[in-house]
């Protein structure tokens, strides 16, 4: 009876033992394929995967399939770099071949306005004038919104001071609303915020063009700040003639103008810009408006 004891528990140590050695050598190899998986996404991650293994085993199909999608990708991403390069080359060379002609364009309505014309004359040079800075402010912001959404320019948010940004726009802007007899104002402000400062005071300066715009003669435009935990809100708030609510949402499409300013010059790119500014460093952009009750444009900068 004993021995029989005795066998049992032999063969259930036995037993045991087989288990544990079985749940080891699947444990390790458990390990290795996890490791040799982390090696391929390694060496993917740097572009040096190869697949180097042929058998008909799992792994070896894993390998092989992970090969045949890197591949894949390697060729799409340099495809991408490659459209982007041409993009690129073609941005560059649109900026170079446009910036002569509008230059002269330019040059030579400027001397003209400068002879003893015929009234009738004058209105056809000044014409001539005024479309030709339309043209070159199209192809500028056209250049600029194309190199954002390719990549070709990069956003680098740093925090900086939000006063200096916005005395920079209004300086540039108070010449514009001083012809209108707008008055433009601002808050000081010590807030600091997270931002690419040549992009964003670009962005405040679209908002600050479009309020002067469409704000008419003898109004007013406010430019403050106001700081929250998790954003700086910028706000340009003006006199102007409003937005319906309708359209409020549609201002920020590219190249959406709306009917009832079709006599004013633009495009309709501006606040398509800004948007893309503002997105593209993790902030965002608000407007709250009514018909004839002027339009608070906010810019919200991430702290």
């Amino acid at each position: 009876m004993n021995e029989w004891r005795f066998a049992w528990i032999a063969l259930g140590l036995g037993s045991v033992l087989l288990c544990l050695l079985v749940v080891l050598q699947e444990k390790r190899k458990t390990r290795k394929i996890m490791t040799t998986l982390n090696l391929m996404l390694d060496e993917a991650l740097t572009g040096s995967f190869t697949s180097n293994r042929f058998d008909e085993s799992l792994l070896s199909s894993l390998e092989c399939r992970l090969n045949r999608y890197l591949n894949a990708s390697t060729v799409s991403a340099r495809n991408l770099t490659i459209e982007k390069e041409k993009i690129k080359a073609l941005l560059a060379d649109i900026s170079h071949q446009t910036q002569t002609p509008i230059a002269n364009i330019l040059l030579y309505a400027q001397l003209l306005e400068e002879q003893n014309l015929s009234e009738e004359s004058m209105e056809c040079v000044a014409a001539l004038r005024g479309q030709a800075e339309k043209l070159s402010f199209l192809i500028a912001s056209l250049v600029k919104l194309s190199r954002l959404e390719t990549g070709v320019f990069t956003l680098h948010p740093v925090t900086h001071g939000i006063a200096p940004m916005l005395e920079e726009a209004v300086g540039q802007l108070a010449p514009k609303a001083a012809q209108k007899d707008i008055a433009l104002t601002m808050n000081t402000t010590a807030d600091i915020a997270i931002f690419d400062y040549k992009w964003t005071t670009e962005a405040l300066c679209n908002l600050l063009d479009n309020a002067i715009k469409y704000t008419p003669v003898g109004g007013s435009i406010q430019v403050s700040a106001k700081v929250y935990d998790l954003f700086c809100r910028v706000d340009v708030a003006d006199t102007g003639i409003g937005i319906s609510e309708a359209e409020q949402a549609k201002v920020f499409l590219r190249f959406y103008r709306s009917p009832s300013v079709s006599e004013q010059e633009g495009v309709g790119i501006g606040l398509y810009l800004t948007r893309q500014i503002l997105e593209g460093q993790g902030g965002y952009i608000k407007v709250a408006s009514s018909l004839n009750n002027g339009s608070v444009f906010s810019m919200f900068l991430p702290r």
